[in-house]
């Protein structure tokens, strides 16, 4: 095979070593062809694991304050059982080859494409033995390392299936997958871009599925703004929206031009400034509807920010607020102006501008929502799923659509 200068070689010392065959090689050639998976499986000493292992290509990132992450580590620094190989999964990593050192007893592993090259699964297990190695005497544990070459055609399937014993959720394989470039490039210049997780365990103000479940809600293909469904599921369920996205993102891999969510990408900032402008001005309109009441703080469910506590602040654009709105509240709202968006010319499109419409009769869709919320015995959650709130809120937008 030829060499590649710029791969990154990593060389580890083994206690044993294997070579487990393909069993699909022909008997009559016990060397199966270079682009065919082979497997190989080793016995580490943890003191020699390498600290530079590739870990783009694991689809979580590693907390090592879980649960999970300590009980490794109370097996792994053991001195007494010494069954840590015995009781931990090890590593699996993905690579381009490996080449065993029977002389010296190591193998000299390669990794010329990071993207689908590195370690696959226990990275947990991978970082705490990284963290406590110095603590650990020579001989003292081990951990089994399992090497997989030939496997890059079918990569993503792998990753899923090595990581379903330890819970993955679905946007950290969607990460994994490169399925939220799109959004990643329509919000590259808004000043939230890095504060979004993709990953499970990121730590991070945004999460992914945030983003998910207001994008759900302007879906026309799946929602047109002629039928009668509304997308409560934006509010009451984020795993249909987290669905949603991944299946169109499947669906029209081969014709991305197709997918609802490409379609929505010019728009998609919008949605998310105007998610913000609704949440700063929730207690502006809804004393313009309610003028000499009770304060908008009053409403159950609505939070007061009190005096030398960290400032509130809205979600996207980080403003200062004086309340916090239950999502209950916000997301019939911007659901409702899914009656603006058309699609013209394969792309989704404003027919009228939503802020000058949320100017417009943002006081009488407060006015709607509060009046339904106290109907429904002052419940946010109620008021969340009410499917006929979210029509006389939709109702409203499209009536703007329809004048002159």
């Amino acid at each position: 095979m030829e060499q590649n200068e710029s791969a990154l070689r990593i060389r580890i010392p083994v206690r044993s070593f294997r070579k487990i065959p393909n069993p699909y090689s022909p008997e009559e050639n016990k060397e199966v062809p270079e682009t065919k998976p082979q497997m190989y499986e080793m016995l580490v000493d943890v003191t020699s694991i390498p600290d530079n292992i590739p870990m783009a290509t694991n689809p979580r990132d590693q907390n090592l304050n879980t649960k999970v992450a300590k009980k490794i580590q109370m097996t792994l620094t053991d001195d007494k059982d010494r069954n840590f190989y015995l009781l931990n999964r090890g590593l699996l990593i993905s690579a381009e080859s490996i080449q065993y050192d029977n002389v010296n007893s190591a193998v000299c592993i390669t990794f010329s494409d990071l993207s689908v090259h590195g370690d696959v699964d226990g990275g947990h297990t991978y970082k705490v033995i990284l963290q406590n190695k110095k603590y650990l005497e020579k001989d003292q544990s081990f951990v089994k390392v399992e090497v997989l070459t030939g496997v890059e055609d079918f990569f993503q399937d792998l990753a899923a299936a090595r990581n379903t014993s330890v819970q993955v959720k679905d946007k950290s394989m969607a990460e994994l997958e490169k399925r939220f470039e799109l959004i990643k490039e329509a919000i590259k210049s808004e000043p939230y871009a890095n504060d979004i997780n993709f990953k499970e365990n990121d730590v991070k103000r945004i999460d992914i599925t945030d983003l998910l479940t207001l994008l759900f809600m302007f879906n026309i293909d799946r929602f047109p703004v002629t039928g009668t469904t509304q997308p409560i599921s934006g509010y009451s369920g984020k795993k249909a929206c987290v669905d949603d996205y991944l299946k169109n993102s499947k669906e029209f891999e081969d014709h991305p031009e197709d997918n609802p969510y490409v379609k929505m990408t010019p728009i998609m900032v919008d949605i998310f400034r105007l998610y913000d402008e609704i949440e700063v001005r929730m207690p502006e309109f809804y004393k313009g509807t309610n003028p000499g009441t009770k304060k908008y703080g009053m409403l159950k469910g609505v939070g007061i920010h009190r005096p030398n506590t960290p400032a509130f602040r809205s979600r996207f654009y980080q403003q200062n607020i004086d309340y916090t709105t239950p999502y209950g509240f916000l997301y019939p709202i911007l659901g409702a102006f899914r009656a603006l968006v058309v699609e013209e010319n394969g792309k989704y499109a404003w027919k009228k501008n939503p802020f000058v419409i949320l100017n417009k009769d943002g006081s009488q869709l407060v006015n709607y929502v509060v009046e339904m919320h106290r109907t429904l015995g002052n419940n946010p959650n109620a008021t969340g799923k009410c499917g006929p709130l979210w029509n006389s809120l939709f109702t409203t937008i499209r009536f703007e659509t329809l004048e002159a």
